[in-house]
């Protein structure tokens, strides 16, 4: 079926004689298929691409990265906001494994994106030639879809199977491996295929109608909703399905920007970190209605928040896999839907007691409040209160701003303080992965230029991709750059020090002056030191029009909102029985 999602009648394929290339082919059905910017680093492999695209730099912007690494999250993080495939286009052997990242992480994100692959010339494959992998051994565990094509003349079918998988179902990556000879030998041309269209299951009536049943005889329920595959419409939907049944909703891991934070029926987010007084809300509750998320690691609290593979809540588990349903829990009722097709089911669904009172009447308005308490400000050590810091930050952005972020416990204080009111304006890996943040913020801002993008990063998460401004300054991206610098690992340090306290090793890290840095590619930078230094750097930096790092310096023993180092050390020597 087609939704929203999929592309426009943006699909006008390039006429060409009787005679073409494979390259040519490539780039017709990227233009078919809706594509309008690629992320790459070049490569020899792919030369006859990179030669079509120059033909099409009007229609398809070509982003050129710094690291592979870079170009494949930019274009998950562009799957992410707008649930059409980014497109990444790497060279063979040390450009594909440099992108493996990207690929790993849009998989456990489920997130559409197709990586490009060139490959060696077909008559060198087998011998170990220079470079040359095996990608469908390489990807087969991280992605939908891996193949290679062998014949230029199926070019078009393979990207109409490749554009189909990663949107369809449970979105996800694909990858295909273009041998350098089939892009640049002359083929016959042939006719492409029509754009592609979302394929999505939807719940059944009487699945629908078993949910308003439990729904009905709750006490106590209680929604967690995420995952991919939202839509505007759909978190419209959703949000009066909430507000006609007076639930209380708290969102999975990293997709905060599902619902409104300042609703009055938002309970907070469920993931690493998760406020106490919510998750006891959720171990409580008698019905759980989970819209979405997959129920993996970090939304469980590593497995502990619900009892497996019975819950004790009764419960509906929607996702758009049905290889997801009943892997680690068995619901009550499993429904395999696509959230747009769930949402509009739900939002026409009406309460049919007489009285119009609710047996939990009243319990969103209660888990609101403990939320508006957990995110309040705690005092840390050092004079950067990390909390405030975030507060004045979403105070100064406007409402659709794009965060960012990679992992580090830096993030927990991006988690737990700023409030996200828009669609689609939260961008962070549930796969955990570092260096993301900063990637993420140039795709976002190469798409959506009016929009504010701000990446938050720790020190060592930021060093993974710091060469990427000059990406950001090659395309004049303005992009805002935020570096907490505690010169170490954090969240490795943190759990070195309750696993084995006061045996520091490894964790360390020695740092440039990042200002300096940013301004050595011609960017603003600023230095903050203090807290009451942070909102005057801010405004300096928004103002210079420039992209803009702002560096703030922070002692180690603020380890994380909730807890010092001296306070986590403590509790390692316990569990040691020291």
């Amino acid at each position: 079926m087609s939704l929203p999602n999929a592309p426009t009648a943006n699909s006008a394929t390039s006429s060409h004689d009787a005679r073409t290339t494979g390259a040519r082919l490539v780039v017709d059905a990227l233009l078919t298929h809706g594509v309008e910017r690629v992320f790459c680093v070049p490569g020899e492999s792919f030369l006859a691409v990179l030669d079509s695209l120059h033909d099409e730099a009007e229609r398809i912007q070509t982003i050129v990265c710094r690291h592979e690494a870079a170009a494949a999250n930019m274009a998950e993080a562009v799957g992410k906001l707008t649930g059409r495939p980014g497109i990444a286009l790497v060279t063979r052997g040390p450009g594909a494994t440099h992108a493996s990242i990207g690929v790993h992480t849009a998989f456990q994100d489920s997130t559409p994106m197709i990586l490009l692959i060139g490959q060696c010339a077909r008559e060198h494959l087998d011998r170990e030639a220079f470079q040359e992998i095996d990608y469908r051994r390489m990807f087969g565990q991280m992605a939908k879809w891996v193949a290679q094509i062998d014949d230029p003349k199926r070019i078009p079918e393979y990207l109409s199977h490749a554009f189909h998988t990663a949107t369809s179902g449970r979105p996800g990556p694909v990858v295909l491996s273009l041998p350098e000879d089939v892009l640049s030998d002359a083929c016959d041309a042939v006719p492409g295929a029509p754009a592609y269209q979302r394929v999505a299951a939807s719940p059944s009536a009487a699945q629908i109608g078993k949910l308003r049943e439990l729904l009905e005889r709750a006490q106590r329920p209680m929604v967690i909703a995420g995952g991919s595959g939202w839509t505007p419409a759909a978190c419209a939907d959703l949000r009066r399905f909430i507000e006609t049944w007076q639930l209380p909703i708290g969102l999975a891991f990293r997709f905060q920007d599902t619902f409104d934070n300042e609703h009055p029926n938002y309970a907070g987010d469920v993931g690493l970190g998760i406020n106490p007084a919510l998750a006891q809300r959720i171990r409580n509750a008698d019905l759980l209605l989970t819209l979405g998320p997959r129920l993996g690691e970090a939304t469980t609290n590593g497995y502990t928040l619900l009892d497996i593979p019975k819950t004790k809540q009764t419960l509906v588990h929607v996702h758009q896999g049905a290889e997801e349903l009943g892997r680690v829990y068995a619901a009550d009722l499993p429904i395999v839907s696509g959230m747009p097709e769930l949402a509009a089911m739900l939002a026409e669904l009406k309460p049919a007691t007489s009285s119009g009172q609710l047996a939990w009447a009243g319990a969103a308005e209660e888990a609101h409040r403990a939320y508006l308490e957990w995110r309040k400000p705690r005092a840390i050590p050092g004079d950067v209160q990390m909390g405030e810091v975030i507060q004045q930050l979403r105070a100064h952005l406007p409402d659709d701003a794009i965060l960012t972020n990679g992992a580090g416990n830096y993030a927990t204080w991006l988690h737990r303080h700023f409030s996200y009111r828009h669609f689609r304006s939260q961008l962070a890996p549930t796969s955990g992965a570092m260096g993301y943040g900063v990637p993420a913020a140039i795709a976002a801002k190469s798409l959506y230029p009016q929009r504010a993008v701000v990446a938050l990063a720790g020190d060592g998460c930021f060093m993974m991709a710091a060469q990427e401004l000059a990406t950001a300054m090659q395309y004049d991206l303005r992009v805002l750059f935020i570096v907490v610098n505690n010169s170490h690992f954090g969240t490795i340090r943190m759990h070195q020090e309750r696993h084995y306290p006061h045996r520091v090793h490894g964790t360390g890290l020695t740092n440039p002056d990042f200002a300096a840095f940013a301004r050595s590619f011609g960017a603003h930078g600023e230095t903050v030191e203090r807290t009451a230094d942070f909102l005057p750097a801010l405004e300096r930096a928004i103002a210079s029009q420039l992209p803009a790092l702002i560096e703030i310096r922070m002692p180690q023993e603020a380890s994380t909102p909730a807890a010092t180092l001296e306070q986590i050390r403590e509790q390692g020597r316990k569990m040691r029985g020291e």
